[in-house]
């Protein structure tokens, strides 16, 4: 076999590789859900949220734990002075040592329900954290977006005036136009093409922001979001109380009223009862096999520190509480903004694409009237930016309409609910 031929698996084994690296190089065309799932894998405050969850199941296990005997195997070795008669001065002991609290004040049980609280007040505030992230990634997204629709716009009003000063070139060559008409017309040229070296650059602010929350390059968006219709404000305002925030509050809440339990717990008598059981024993004792002992200690008085402890916990309990309840007028306050920002916005693009429609009809008209001369070449140019005005105004309106109603879901709790995600 010739030998051009012994490397042909290698060199079609190269061109498939080659084409599947070039395939991994086409940008994606990512939707608003494909970028909130890629920055909830990026984001440190997540990844320390789940962190907090963890300590707090770790002090759970710590009261729990205090219910529970312990158990332990103790080996000792005493020394003395050897008295008349004693053949050794040493005293072996080799024991299993069982220790049960019977009673301490309720302490352990307020402990767990503290704990139990401040593990689910600490998962709803991850879950809040995870919703806030989807505010950063939404603005981001639409405002690259709308950038994304303004460049598309003024590449299309360039051409548009590139065109028309080609056509004015050749009209005033032949004595139809004026010297000044071409003039004006590459005059609102030159500033399109500033308007757009401007867009450019803060397309490229909001992209950079995109692939910091992402952690993935960008280069263009595929906003799938469709048509947005709202709900009276009764159904957004009806969630106020379940948002993540609110209920993280109010956990924070129940943990401290735990605390307090933990404090009067302070007041009461302990008791516990001790058990041992002798592998080895020697001395007088050394017949005894096992011994029980049962000990209550009762406070009686220890300078007031019990007292300072009982005060602080109930009023840190009482701080919680005024927390909860500002918590829940202040997500009612956000999602009243929330849904007057997000309506208002709508009713926008509303008269915008109304706007638009109605610039779009009357450049046609400008357009065929023009090459009847019944009007001048200014006129055709104003109306030429006027449509391309109105399509920015309108685009920029139906991006923001997006932005405001994800903000909006967001303000009232319903986020994963509409995106269809689970916690």
């Amino acid at each position: 076999m010739p030998r051009r031929f012994l490397n042909l698996p290698f060199i079609l084994a190269a061109l498939i590789l080659s084409a599947a690296g070039a395939q991994a190089q086409v940008p994606q065309r990512l939707t608003l859900k494909e970028a909130y799932q890629l920055a909830l894998d990026q984001s440190e405050k997540i990844a320390i949220q789940e962190q907090l969850i963890k300590e707090a199941e770790g002090r759970f296990l710590q009261a729990f734990s205090t219910l529970l005997p312990e158990v332990a195997y103790v080996i000792s070795e005493e020394r003395n002075e050897r008295s008349v008669g004693a053949s050794d001065r040493k005293l072996r002991e080799r024991k299993f040592t069982f220790t049960q609290p019977l009673f301490t004040g309720f302490k352990e049980f307020a402990a767990i329900a503290a704990s139990r609280a401040e593990k689910s007040q600490f998962k709803h505030e991850k879950h809040r954290a995870q919703e806030l992230l989807f505010v950063d990634v939404a603005d981001a997204y639409y405002f690259f977006l709308s950038f994304q629709d303004d460049i598309e716009t003024l590449a299309t009003i360039r051409e548009a005036l590139t065109e028309r000063v080609k056509e004015l070139n050749q009209r005033q060559e032949l004595g139809r136009s004026r010297a000044s008409e071409v003039a004006s017309a590459q005059a609102r040229l030159s500033r399109i093409e500033a308007d757009l070296e401007e867009v450019n650059g803060q397309a490229e602010v909001f992209r950079q922001l995109l692939e910091f929350l992402t952690g993935r390059a960008l280069e263009w968006l595929n906003d799938d979001a469709g048509s947005l219709e709202l709900l009276l404000a009764e159904n957004y305002l009806a969630k106020a109380d379940e948002r993540s925030d609110v209920r993280a509050a109010f956990e924070a809440w129940r943990s401290a009223r735990g605390e307090v339990g933990v404090a009067r717990a302070n007041f009461f008598p302990e008791v516990s009862a001790e058990g041992n059981y002798y592998e080895k024993r020697e001395g007088a004792s050394a017949d005894n096999d096992w011994d029980v002992t049962f000990t209550v200690d009762v406070p009686l008085f220890e300078g007031g520190e019990n007292v300072g402890l009982l005060k602080e916990a109930r009023s840190v309990a009482a701080q919680k509480e005024l927390l909860y309840q500002e918590s829940r007028r202040l997500a009612e306050l956000q999602i009243r903004n929330a849904y007057t920002n997000a309506t208002v916005m709508l009713r926008r693009q509303e008269a915008l694409k109304r706007a638009y429609e109605a610039a779009d009809q009357n450049f046609n008209l400008q357009k065929e009237d023009y090459h009847k001369n019944l009007v001048n070449n200014l006129e055709v140019l104003q109306a030429i930016e006027d449509l391309q005005e109105m399509r920015r105004a309108f685009t920029s309106a139906e991006n923001e309409t997006k932005r405001l109603y994800w903000n909006l879901l967001v303000a009232s709790g319903g986020l994963y609910d509409t995106l269809g995600l689970s916690d």
